[in-house]
Protein backbone atom coordinates (compact mmCIF):
# COMPACT_ATOMS: atom_id res chain seq x y z
CA UNK A 1 0.00 0.00 0.00
CA UNK A 2 2.77 2.43 0.97
CA UNK A 3 4.87 1.47 -2.08
CA UNK A 4 1.88 1.94 -4.42
CA UNK A 5 1.27 5.42 -3.00
CA UNK A 6 4.93 6.41 -3.49
CA UNK A 7 4.93 5.12 -7.08
CA UNK A 8 1.76 7.12 -7.71
CA UNK A 9 3.43 10.27 -6.38
CA UNK A 10 6.49 9.67 -8.60
CA UNK A 11 4.30 9.32 -11.70
CA UNK A 12 2.39 12.45 -10.74
CA UNK A 13 5.66 14.35 -10.29
CA UNK A 14 6.85 13.25 -13.73
CA UNK A 15 3.56 14.51 -15.17
CA UNK A 16 4.05 17.85 -13.42
CA UNK A 17 7.57 18.11 -14.88
CA UNK A 18 6.12 17.57 -18.35
CA UNK A 19 3.42 20.21 -17.78
CA UNK A 20 6.00 22.69 -16.51
CA UNK A 21 8.14 22.03 -19.57
CA UNK A 22 5.14 22.85 -21.73
CA UNK A 23 3.64 25.86 -19.96
CA UNK A 24 6.05 27.49 -17.44
CA UNK A 25 8.25 30.42 -18.60
CA UNK A 26 11.75 29.40 -19.71
CA UNK A 27 13.54 31.36 -16.94
CA UNK A 28 11.83 29.44 -14.13
CA UNK A 29 12.08 26.01 -15.71
CA UNK A 30 15.64 25.08 -14.59
CA UNK A 31 14.93 25.77 -10.91
CA UNK A 32 11.51 24.06 -10.83
CA UNK A 33 12.78 21.10 -12.85
CA UNK A 34 15.76 20.69 -10.51
CA UNK A 35 13.49 20.66 -7.46
CA UNK A 36 11.06 18.20 -9.01
CA UNK A 37 13.76 15.79 -10.22
CA UNK A 38 15.30 15.91 -6.75
CA UNK A 39 11.88 14.97 -5.37
CA UNK A 40 11.59 12.10 -7.88
CA UNK A 41 15.02 10.76 -6.88
CA UNK A 42 14.13 11.06 -3.18
CA UNK A 43 10.83 9.23 -3.61
CA UNK A 44 12.57 6.59 -5.71
CA UNK A 45 15.04 6.06 -2.89
CA UNK A 46 12.20 5.71 -0.35
CA UNK A 47 10.49 3.19 -2.62
CA UNK A 48 13.67 1.15 -2.98
CA UNK A 49 14.28 1.16 0.78
CA UNK A 50 10.69 0.07 1.45
CA UNK A 51 11.13 -2.95 -0.82
CA UNK A 52 14.62 -3.68 0.51
CA UNK A 53 13.45 -3.51 4.14
CA UNK A 54 10.73 -6.06 3.40
CA UNK A 55 13.27 -8.37 1.73
CA UNK A 56 15.54 -8.09 4.78
CA UNK A 57 12.58 -8.67 7.10
CA UNK A 58 11.56 -11.82 5.23
CA UNK A 59 15.09 -13.21 5.47
CA UNK A 60 15.33 -12.42 9.17
CA UNK A 61 11.93 -13.88 10.03
CA UNK A 62 12.82 -17.21 8.37
CA UNK A 63 16.07 -17.39 10.38
CA UNK A 64 14.26 -16.64 13.64
CA UNK A 65 11.35 -18.98 12.89
CA UNK A 66 13.77 -21.88 12.34
CA UNK A 67 15.24 -21.38 15.81
CA UNK A 68 11.79 -21.16 17.42
CA UNK A 69 10.36 -24.10 15.49
CA UNK A 70 13.23 -26.42 16.34
CA UNK A 71 12.69 -25.59 20.02
CA UNK A 72 8.96 -26.25 19.70
CA UNK A 73 9.73 -29.65 18.14
CA UNK A 74 11.90 -30.42 21.20
CA UNK A 75 8.96 -29.48 23.43
CA UNK A 76 6.60 -31.70 21.42
CA UNK A 77 8.98 -34.69 21.54
CA UNK A 78 9.45 -34.23 25.30
CA UNK A 79 5.68 -33.96 25.84
CA UNK A 80 5.05 -37.17 23.90
CA UNK A 81 7.59 -38.97 26.08
CA UNK A 82 6.01 -37.47 29.22
CA UNK A 83 2.56 -38.68 28.13
CA UNK A 84 3.88 -42.17 27.40
CA UNK A 85 5.04 -42.46 31.00
CA UNK A 86 2.40 -40.39 32.84
CA UNK A 87 -0.70 -40.72 30.66
CA UNK A 88 -1.05 -36.95 30.27
CA UNK A 89 0.95 -33.92 29.14
CA UNK A 90 2.96 -31.67 31.44
CA UNK A 91 1.30 -28.35 32.23
CA UNK A 92 4.52 -26.53 33.15
CA UNK A 93 8.11 -26.40 32.00
CA UNK A 94 9.31 -27.21 35.52
CA UNK A 95 7.51 -30.57 35.37
CA UNK A 96 8.69 -31.25 31.83
CA UNK A 97 12.34 -30.39 32.44
CA UNK A 98 12.38 -32.39 35.69
CA UNK A 99 10.95 -35.36 33.78
CA UNK A 100 13.63 -35.08 31.10
CA UNK A 101 16.35 -34.83 33.73
CA UNK A 102 15.25 -37.69 35.97
CA UNK A 103 12.84 -40.10 34.28
CA UNK A 104 13.16 -42.98 31.85
CA UNK A 105 11.09 -44.30 28.96
CA UNK A 106 10.33 -48.03 28.96
CA UNK A 107 11.36 -50.02 25.89
CA UNK A 108 8.55 -52.50 25.34
CA UNK A 109 7.76 -55.46 23.12
CA UNK A 110 4.26 -56.59 22.22
CA UNK A 111 3.51 -60.28 21.67
CA UNK A 112 0.37 -62.35 21.31
CA UNK A 113 -0.36 -65.34 23.51
CA UNK A 114 -3.19 -67.89 23.65
CA UNK A 115 -4.80 -68.58 27.02
CA UNK A 116 -7.85 -70.45 28.30
CA UNK A 117 -11.05 -68.38 28.21
CA UNK A 118 -12.53 -69.42 31.56
CA UNK A 119 -15.93 -67.77 31.09
CA UNK A 120 -16.58 -69.17 27.62
CA UNK A 121 -15.31 -72.63 28.70
CA UNK A 122 -17.82 -72.56 31.56
CA UNK A 123 -20.56 -71.36 29.23
CA UNK A 124 -19.89 -74.24 26.82
CA UNK A 125 -20.21 -76.84 29.58
CA UNK A 126 -16.53 -77.44 30.13
CA UNK A 127 -15.46 -77.51 26.49
CA UNK A 128 -12.13 -75.74 26.52
CA UNK A 129 -12.20 -72.43 24.61
CA UNK A 130 -9.17 -70.27 24.11
CA UNK A 131 -8.62 -66.58 23.42
CA UNK A 132 -5.70 -64.51 22.16
CA UNK A 133 -4.33 -61.77 24.37
CA UNK A 134 -1.58 -59.20 23.82
CA UNK A 135 1.25 -59.15 26.33
CA UNK A 136 3.53 -56.13 26.65
CA UNK A 137 6.98 -56.95 27.97
CA UNK A 138 9.30 -54.23 29.30
CA UNK A 139 12.75 -54.98 27.92
CA UNK A 140 14.73 -52.01 29.20
CA UNK A 141 14.56 -48.28 30.02
CA UNK A 142 15.94 -45.29 28.14
CA UNK A 143 16.92 -42.13 29.99
CA UNK A 144 14.78 -39.35 28.47
CA UNK A 145 17.56 -36.77 28.11
CA UNK A 146 19.75 -39.29 26.32
CA UNK A 147 17.08 -40.77 24.05
CA UNK A 148 15.67 -37.39 22.91
CA UNK A 149 18.56 -34.97 23.33
CA UNK A 150 21.51 -37.32 22.76
CA UNK A 151 23.51 -35.87 25.65
CA UNK A 152 22.85 -32.23 24.61
CA UNK A 153 21.85 -30.02 27.56
CA UNK A 154 19.63 -27.68 25.51
CA UNK A 155 16.61 -29.15 27.33
CA UNK A 156 17.56 -26.98 30.34
CA UNK A 157 16.47 -23.93 28.26
CA UNK A 158 13.36 -25.60 26.87
CA UNK A 159 11.10 -22.76 28.01
CA UNK A 160 13.15 -20.00 26.33
CA UNK A 161 12.24 -18.72 22.86
CA UNK A 162 15.91 -18.02 22.09
CA UNK A 163 15.42 -15.17 19.59
CA UNK A 164 13.55 -11.88 19.41
CA UNK A 165 12.55 -10.29 22.72
CA UNK A 166 15.21 -10.88 25.35
CA UNK A 167 14.46 -13.65 27.89
CA UNK A 168 11.07 -14.37 26.32
CA UNK A 169 9.48 -17.74 27.13
CA UNK A 170 7.00 -20.00 25.43
CA UNK A 171 3.46 -20.28 26.75
CA UNK A 172 2.74 -23.91 27.71
CA UNK A 173 -0.73 -25.33 28.28
CA UNK A 174 -1.99 -28.85 28.91
CA UNK A 175 -5.33 -30.44 29.65
CA UNK A 176 -7.94 -32.79 28.24
CA UNK A 177 -10.35 -32.56 25.34
CA UNK A 178 -13.20 -35.06 25.80
CA UNK A 179 -10.93 -37.11 28.09
CA UNK A 180 -8.09 -37.09 25.52
CA UNK A 181 -4.87 -35.38 26.68
CA UNK A 182 -3.87 -32.29 24.68
CA UNK A 183 -1.16 -29.64 24.94
CA UNK A 184 -0.09 -26.44 23.21
CA UNK A 185 3.20 -24.53 23.26
CA UNK A 186 3.23 -21.12 21.58
CA UNK A 187 4.80 -17.68 21.29
CA UNK A 188 3.39 -14.55 19.65
CA UNK A 189 5.12 -13.49 16.44
CA UNK A 190 5.59 -9.97 17.84
CA UNK A 191 7.94 -11.49 20.45
CA UNK A 192 9.87 -13.53 17.88
CA UNK A 193 10.20 -10.53 15.53
CA UNK A 194 10.87 -7.95 18.24
CA UNK A 195 12.94 -4.99 17.04
CA UNK A 196 11.54 -4.95 13.50
CA UNK A 197 9.19 -2.44 11.85
CA UNK A 198 5.77 -2.61 13.55
CA UNK A 199 3.82 -2.55 10.28
CA UNK A 200 5.81 -5.53 8.96
CA UNK A 201 5.26 -7.46 12.21
CA UNK A 202 1.52 -6.80 12.11
CA UNK A 203 1.37 -7.84 8.47
CA UNK A 204 3.16 -11.08 9.36
CA UNK A 205 0.79 -11.73 12.29
CA UNK A 206 -2.09 -11.73 9.83
CA UNK A 207 -0.43 -14.25 7.48
CA UNK A 208 -2.63 -17.13 6.30
CA UNK A 209 -0.29 -18.80 3.79
CA UNK A 210 0.44 -22.48 4.55
CA UNK A 211 3.96 -22.03 3.12
CA UNK A 212 5.12 -19.93 6.10
CA UNK A 213 3.80 -19.69 9.65
CA UNK A 214 0.04 -19.26 9.70
CA UNK A 215 -1.58 -16.97 12.25
CA UNK A 216 -0.51 -14.54 14.96
CA UNK A 217 1.72 -16.98 16.83
CA UNK A 218 4.16 -19.82 16.23
CA UNK A 219 2.76 -22.89 17.95
CA UNK A 220 2.76 -26.65 18.21
CA UNK A 221 -0.11 -28.77 19.48
CA UNK A 222 -3.59 -27.41 20.20
CA UNK A 223 -5.98 -26.96 23.10
CA UNK A 224 -8.95 -26.97 20.71
CA UNK A 225 -8.32 -30.23 18.82
CA UNK A 226 -6.31 -33.42 19.21
CA UNK A 227 -3.23 -32.37 17.28
CA UNK A 228 0.53 -32.43 17.90
CA UNK A 229 1.57 -30.67 14.68
CA UNK A 230 2.93 -27.15 14.25
CA UNK A 231 1.35 -24.30 12.25
CA UNK A 232 4.25 -23.94 9.80
CA UNK A 233 5.44 -25.32 6.47
CA UNK A 234 7.82 -28.30 6.63
CA UNK A 235 10.62 -26.33 4.95
CA UNK A 236 11.07 -24.29 8.13
CA UNK A 237 12.21 -27.16 10.38
CA UNK A 238 15.34 -29.27 10.11
CA UNK A 239 13.95 -31.80 12.61
CA UNK A 240 10.78 -32.89 10.78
Amino acid sequence: MVIAAIIGIILLTILIVWLIDKFVPRKLKPIINLVLWALIIFLGYITFMSVYKEIQFNQLKVERYKVVIDRLVDIRDSQLAYKEVNGEYAGSFDKLINFIENDSIPITQRRDSTVLDVERTRAFGGVETFKTITIIDTLDYWNVKDSIFKGDKRYKNLAKVGVGKEDAKFKLQAGKLEDIPVFEASVDKSIVLDGQEKYLIEKERQAVSIAGVKGASVKIGSMEEVNTSGNWGKDLSVKE
